[in-house]
């Protein structure tokens, strides 16, 4: 079974404008645009790294909040607390406080094993509203806390780094990110990996 440890301290992240070669006015299309077209030198398959490809997604993360805050991204806003409401752009609409925990935790297996275990540790917490395999998923979770959730997965030195967003449903009070996360942790640890683990090589 993957060790799922709990959060690791990190170093502030660089100027995220600088690391997409942007500038500050920069709309959501230039954003993913930079994102994608640094990715192709950045992405470990195409000769990058993994610690590359994370600052890319880092900076392509911090750009986009503020972006949907209105909000320059400073030496304040990278000092924040990772649980500090923040606004963001999301797909469906959110209610009250979004809240990050980032990075918020660990699963032993690469990104593609971690996501199959993250649909079915979703199957036990509510219902999947968007996937994006194997890097992005969407929950609306039931139970307590009730709560609106993304997880983000980034390859991590053979492992997968998981990056969880929080906000709250309609009718419910904002949820704690780190019952949620506690929750998440909980659902993994409780999976049969085996099951999910590939095939030897014939």
């Amino acid at each position: 079974m993957p060790v799922v440890p709990r959060p690791r301290s990190r170093p502030p992240s660089p100027d995220p404008y600088e690391v997409l070669g942007i500038g500050r006015d920069a709309d959501l299309d230039t954003i993913r645009a930079a994102r994608r077209e640094l990715a192709k030198q950045a992405h470990p398959d195409a000769g990058g790294s993994l610690e590359a490809m994370q600052v890319l997604n880092e900076a392509a993360q911090a750009a986009t909040d503020a972006l949907a805050g209105g909000t320059e991204v400073g030496e304040s806003a990278r000092s924040q607390p990772t649980d500090t409401p923040r606004p963001r752009r999301h797909r469906r609409p959110l209610h009250g406080a979004v809240r990050h925990d980032h990075p918020s935790f660990t699963v032993e297996v690469l990104p593609a094993e971690a996501f199959e275990g993250a649909l079915l540790a979703a199957a036990t917490l509510g219902d999947v509203l968007d996937d994006d395999p194997p890097y992005l998923l969407e929950v609306a979770m039931t139970g307590r806390p009730p709560a609106w959730c993304r997880l983000e997965l980034v390859p991590d030195a053979g492992a997968t780094t998981v990056s969880l967003t929080t906000a709250r449903l309609p009718g419910h009070p904002t949820p704690d990110v780190l019952e949620v996360r506690d929750r998440w942790i909980d659902a993994l640890n409780r999976l049969d990996w085996s099951d999910l683990a590939p095939p030897p090589p014939s």
